[in-house]
């Protein structure tokens, strides 16, 4: 009984998930299902609420329910949440398809929640897949335009990028199973760091994440990122765009006890990536026109500020790349559902396309600013207190090319923020219209506005949750990083 209770988020994923096939079955509309997936989300909320304190260990061990993995859950639900009401009446989206768009984006969330409790590494990679599958459908979804099918282009590159992420992380672990001889999180950290001298182990911890970073859009496995941004529609892309990371991100916390603390060649290896993210990312993002393609560059470069906190391999680390990467989806998903109501036909946006937003509707020129302004690190918002941490936590271990690095990068990203802002704020409108906003558009802008605000100037309770959940998932494990 109780270990159906810690399940409990996981089953209202999958009865959600069973009714909005039904309703695709049945052809219904697109605001049946709609209805359905926020009920879901708000049910996978409440369960989560409920069974935050619960722990058990599921499925002969491949399975952990413990305060970490349920406070990354119920922050996924409110995502998913946050995602089902910027989707709207889905304008982009093939009409026949708009009620499988919303099962497929329950799919891929109940892959999520697994993903986070998930402590095998065969099992993390079946999440992986029951994440990554779906979102290929989702891209493929846009509506064509004539002379244009950017969408199938996008999708068969994330096919084919996610294909080789899922064959390099199965090759890592055969190398670390025929090194320990387990799967087990729980045992590659007993029998892992002692062998951490061997090339062949680095290799092996190396590829086994390259799904999560992956997810990540790291460097080396980021060039998915823009086209599938570009091409997909900008529901799917608000959603690729935040979620997916946080669960990255709680895994890879996860993976991190198995190297032990002050692992030089692992140090070396994350350093080296996030270092790559964050220049090629930015760099990138300064010529970029359109503007989903430019937040496809940002991403790769907060990738690369995430992994800073990775490459302390210590608690503090962790816990400013959890803060940073949750940040991040609250700012990002702040930026997408203005961008979602601006292109009222679903279509891509450019730079121009924004101009005068701020007397158009300024509501979503005030999301706008703070979504972007939190994206720049400029304080008060949470984007200046997640940078900050991960500085923090780099300085404190004396890894000053990280340190000053991610300071260059946060300078040059400034500029390409600050281009959207004067296109929102010092460009007249022309001849474009006003912009007509829904109560559910309303009071979800005013809650990724406020809550982006809280986290820059009040952070102590989400920090002191993370900190100690974050030492539950290394001594899950029986890690060592703290």
């Amino acid at each position: 009984m109780v270990n159906a209770i810690a399940f409990l988020p996981e089953l209202v994923l999958s009865v959600g998930a069973l009714a909005l096939f039904g309703l695709a079955l049945s052809n219904a509309d697109v605001r049946r299902a709609r209805l359905v997936a926020a009920c879901t989300a708000a049910g996978v909320f409440l369960c989560t609420v409920a069974t935050l304190w619960h722990r058990a260990i599921l499925f002969h061990g491949a399975y952990s329910v413990d305060q970490f993995s349920q406070l990354i859950k119920l922050i996924i639900a409110l995502g998913y949440l946050a995602v089902v009401l910027i989707s709207g009446e889905l304008p982009d989206v093939r009409p026949e398809l708009k009620p499988e768009y919303f099962l497929f984006v329950t799919l891929s969330v109940a892959g999520l929640v697994a993903l986070v409790s998930a402590v095998e590494l065969i099992t993390i990679v079946v999440c992986l897949e029951l994440v990554s599958l779906p979102l290929y459908a989702l891209v493929a979804m846009r509506r064509e335009r004539a002379g244009w099918r950017g969408q199938m282009e996008a999708a068969i590159k994330y096919v084919v990028f996610g294909t080789t992420a899922t064959g390099l992380t199965l090759f890592g672990i055969s190398c670390l199973y025929g090194l320990t001889g387990s799967t087990a999180l729980a045992e590659l950290v007993q029998r892992l760091p002692p062998l951490m001298h061997s090339p062949v182990a680095v290799v092996g911890l190396g590829l086994a994440v390259a799904g999560l970073f992956y997810k990540l859009a790291a460097f080396p496995f980021h060039f998915w990122t823009p086209d599938v941004y570009q091409g997909g529609p900008n529901q799917t892309a608000a959603l690729i765009a935040s979620l997916p990371k946080i669960g990255a991100v709680a895994v890879l916390v996860r993976f991190a006890g198995l190297a032990g603390p002050g692992n030089g060649h692992l140090v070396l290896v994350l350093s080296v990536f996030a270092v790559c993210s964050m220049l090629y990312g930015n760099l990138i993002a300064l010529v970029q026109r359109d503007l989903k393609r430019l937040f496809g560059f940002s991403a790769i470069a907060h990738a690369g500020y995430a992994l800073i906190g990775l490459a302390v391999l210590g608690q503090e680390g962790y816990t400013a790349a959890l803060f940073h990467v949750i940040s991040y989806a609250v700012m990002v998903l702040a930026c997408f559902a203005v961008i979602c109501r601006v292109a009222r036909e679903g279509e891509n946006l450019n730079l121009e396309d924004l101009a005068g937003l701020w007397q158009r509707a300024p509501l979503l020129g005030a999301t706008l600013l703070v979504g972007v302004f939190g994206l720049a690190g400029v304080p008060p918002l949470a984007g200046f207190m997640g940078k900050l941490l991960l500085l923090k936590s780099a300085l404190a271990q004396g890894y000053l090319v990280l340190f000053f690095t991610a300071l260059v990068n946060t300078v040059i990203a400034i500029y390409y923020y600050l281009q959207i802002i004067r296109e929102a704020f010092f460009r007249e409108p022309g001849a474009r219209p006003l912009i007509e906003l829904d109560t559910p558009t309303r009071l979800l802008c005013t809650a990724l506005m406020a809550v982006t605000i809280l986290l820059g100037i009040a952070p102590g309770w989400l920090l002191d949750q993370l900190s100690a959940c974050t030492k539950i998932a290394l001594l899950s494990v029986g890690g060592n990083g703290l």
